[in-house]
Order: C-alpha cells, then sequence, then structure tokens
C-alpha cells in the first residue's frame, strides 16, 4: 500500500494524535482484561479532551491564505498496527476512533491548505461525542463483568515502547 498523503497541516496535526490515543488505548493495561480501570477510563476521557481541544483550536484559527505554499504535500506517518484486545471495549473505541482518523484523511478538509470544513468539522465531532456516550453510557455503567469462562481469550497486547 503506498503511503497517504493530504495537503492540510491541521489534518496532519489531528492525524498523529489520533493515532498515538489509539496505540495507548491498545497498550493499556486494561486491554488485556474485560474491565476497563479507572486510571484508563479517566486517559481515555483525557484523550477525547485533546481531540476536542485541538479542533478546537484548528476551527477558531483564521482562514489562511497560502498561494505560494499550497498545495504542500504531506506524507502521513504509518497507521499503527492493530490487535484485538481481550477488552472488548477498548476494540470498540479503537474501531471508532479508526473511522474518525480515516474519515479525517479522506476529507475535502484533507485537500485544503488547513482548517477543517464545517462538514468534516461536524463529523468528528459527532464520532468523538459518540465514543465519550460509550465511555459514559456503556463502559461506567457495565464494567467491570466477570467472564471466568470466556476470559482470556485474546493474546496480550504487550507492553508499550520503552527505553529512552
Amino acid at each position: 500500500m503506498s503511503a497517504v498523503q493530504v495537503y492540510n497541516h491541521d489534518v496532519v496535526g489531528l492525524y498523529n494524535r489520533m493515532n498515538r490515543f489509539i496505540v495507548e488505548l491498545i497498550k493499556s493495561v486494561s486491554s488485556n482484561v474485560s474491565e476497563m480501570n479507572q486510571f484508563d477510563q479517566e486517559r481515555l476521557d483525557k484523550y477525547l479532551g485533546a481531540i476536542d481541544a485541538y479542533h478546537g483550536w484548528v476551527i477558531g484559527q483564521p482562514q489562511l491564505d497560502l498561494p505560494e505554499t499550497a498545495p504542500r504535500v504531506y506524507e502521513l506517518e504509518a497507521v499503527p498496527a492493530i490487535v484485538d484486545a481481550e477488552n472488548e471495549a477498548v476494540n470498540d473505541i479503537v474501531r471508532i476512533m479508526v473511522i474518525a482518523r480515516d474519515e479525517l484523511i479522506n476529507s475535502q478538509s484533507a485537500r485544503e491548505p488547513a482548517g477543517f470544513n464545517v462538514f468534516d468539522s461536524g463529523r468528528l465531532t459527532a464520532v468523538i461525542t459518540k465514543v465519550r456516550a460509550f465511555l459514559n453510557d456503556f463502559i461506567r455503567a457495565v464494567t467491570p463483568l466477570d467472564l471466568p469462562e470466556s476470559s482470556p481469550q485474546s493474546p496480550s497486547t504487550g507492553s508499550g515502547i520503552g527505553g529512552i
């Protein structure tokens, strides 16, 4: 598969952040068990807040006139490997986050030099709202679950990047 490219530097910024948060979810302590612990729930809430804040900052900026540098091609970093975690909620969230990320890099805004158009902005907001509702209305309401007969069923997602 060839490298994905966009023209929008703000899309690159959000793409990179979303990939990092996806990796954090996959490598979280909760990914290897059926429960999403309170620390990972708090981290997820912060990740969603960071996406909202970055998105808000981008749409709050003035429209830029960039006749000498647009279109400038930005080659995106490779997408992180997605593995099935033991935790079904983590898998659900990762799946939704991947959809949001991929919608963004394939959007009309990705062909602009900066910013997000109102439609792409609305799609991103809707997906992040869905993940936040999943955290608040499902994960916090339903977990932990005792699954002694069916867990574990997936290999460990492994530890995160170590060292210096």
